[in-house]
């Protein structure tokens, strides 16, 4: 088979809720990946953060393998061996007291919501069914009914509803807007502390210490969605790390699972995990020995090979370069650490064509919102490699710029 009978048949069989780039990839090796005709790509999307370790990380294959000698899936009713090392080193990175593995981001959003409006009732004392949760306008927090429900992306809820409501949304980053829109009523603030989805948009340097302050004044849960920040991602282990100590609850997902398993986590102090109790929430598959091994590893290679201390390093670098270029098609670089958007100019080209003419020259990232170039390599990349990279983004913009000046 080639290339366009892998499309083809991928086309007639499968769901088209994805716009794929067009290619077929069948093999990959810590930064790089191969397509059905051979040909060598640099994967500088990392499955939106999810690989950050690179593809079939040797210490993340190991720790699958020896544990696929011992034990796959018992469920949580019953104890094993490796749940609890996985949570002592988890909680023990990030500050908090305790974790409620899951499987997918989506479902870690869905846990957090659940804790709290429950500790919004049990504890905060919100009459029954009164509890609201704030939002960030141009939130990505997954795809399940109830989290497009306060999407403020109409793409995202179209013809999805009704939905269940208790939602607020206020702009991402205006702590004077979340200030006004908090009652009591409220019991959390859920948001990102970097937009990923909405193209790497970074709020004001201080503005967490201040969302912080706020809740802690007004007793209202200050829940971080990491689960494309955390990990490394931005140049530290966790966003949060940039300005406060750590939230009352933290989402992760994506990396923890070293890019080959789904394992997320929901994280909080134990006043609010402790409204959990048998029977209230639970996962087949989450927690389960396997997903435990690959995120310890994953933990462990963290911290090992310094994996946020190159993100910060080689993220400066980066976007250094990227700046450097000249291009009428550029309007805006930003990004913090490994994680960096090249804004595109929507009357000279989309991301899309940039993405499309990036992957020509071998370099393999994806665009967002139509105008939204997003650079996210595998933490584990070199200097030499990036500055390949760039020179194939220096190529591609020129080759586009002078197309543009001819059309002229």
């Amino acid at each position: 088979m080639n290339t366009k009978d892998y499309i083809d048949r991928e086309n007639q069989y499968v769901a088209h809720n994805y716009h794929p780039l067009p290619v077929v990839l069948t093999k990959a090796d810590g930064i790089w990946v191969w397509d059905a005709d051979g040909n060598k790509y640099l994967d500088f999307l990392s499955a939106y953060s999810a690989v950050s370790a690179g593809h079939l990380n040797p210490r993340i294959k190991k720790a699958l393998m020896d544990q696929m000698d011992e034990m796959d899936v018992p469920s949580r009713a019953f104890y094993t061996d490796k749940l609890g090392e996985f949570a002592e080193m988890l909680c023990g990175l990030t500050g908090m007291d305790k974790m409620l593995p899951m499987n997918t981001g989506a479902e870690a959003v869905e846990t957090a919501i659940k804790a709290a409006r429950r500790w919004g009732y049990e504890t905060k004392g919100i009459a029954k069914d009164k509890a609201k949760i704030i939002v960030s306008s141009g939130n990505f927090h997954g795809r399940t009914t109830t989290v497009v429900g306060f999407s403020s992306d109409a793409e995202y809820r179209r013809d999805f509803g009704p939905f269940d409501g208790g939602f607020e949304t206020v702009p991402f980053g205006d702590i004077d807007a979340l200030e006004k829109a908090i009652t009591p009523e409220t019991c959390a603030f859920l948001t990102e502390p970097i937009q990923g989805e909405s193209g790497i948009i970074i709020p004001d340097q201080g503005w967490l210490k201040q969302v912080q302050e706020l809740c802690k004044k007004n007793n209202v849960l200050f829940i971080l969605d990491e689960i494309q920040s955390g990990i490394g991602r931005t140049g530290k282990n966790f966003a949060f790390q940039h300005e406060i100590d750590k939230p009352d609850g933290l989402l992760l997902g994506k990396a923890l699972g070293g890019g080959i398993y789904p394992v997320s986590a929901f994280l909080a102090s134990t006043e609010v995990m402790d409204v959990f109790d048998p029977g209230s929430h639970g996962s087949t598959f989450g927690g389960n020995p396997i997903a435990a091994a690959i995120g310890l590893e994953a933990l462990r290679i963290l911290e090992d090979e310094d994996l946020a201390g190159k993100s910060a390093e080689l993220g400066g670098y980066l976007k250094d370069k990227l700046l450097e270029i000249n291009s009428s098609l550029i309007t805006e670089i930003r990004g913090a650490g490994l994680w960096i958007a090249m804004d595109i100019n929507p009357a000279k080209a989309t991301a899309r064509n940039v993405c499309e003419s990036l992957q020509q020259k071998g370099l393999l990232c994806k665009e967002t919102h139509e105008t939204v170039v997003r650079f996210a390599p595998p933490l584990t990349i070199t200097k030499d490699e990036i500055d390949w990279a760039i020179e194939q983004v220096r190529n591609v913009l020129s080759e586009m710029d002078h197309a543009q000046q001819k059309q002229a």
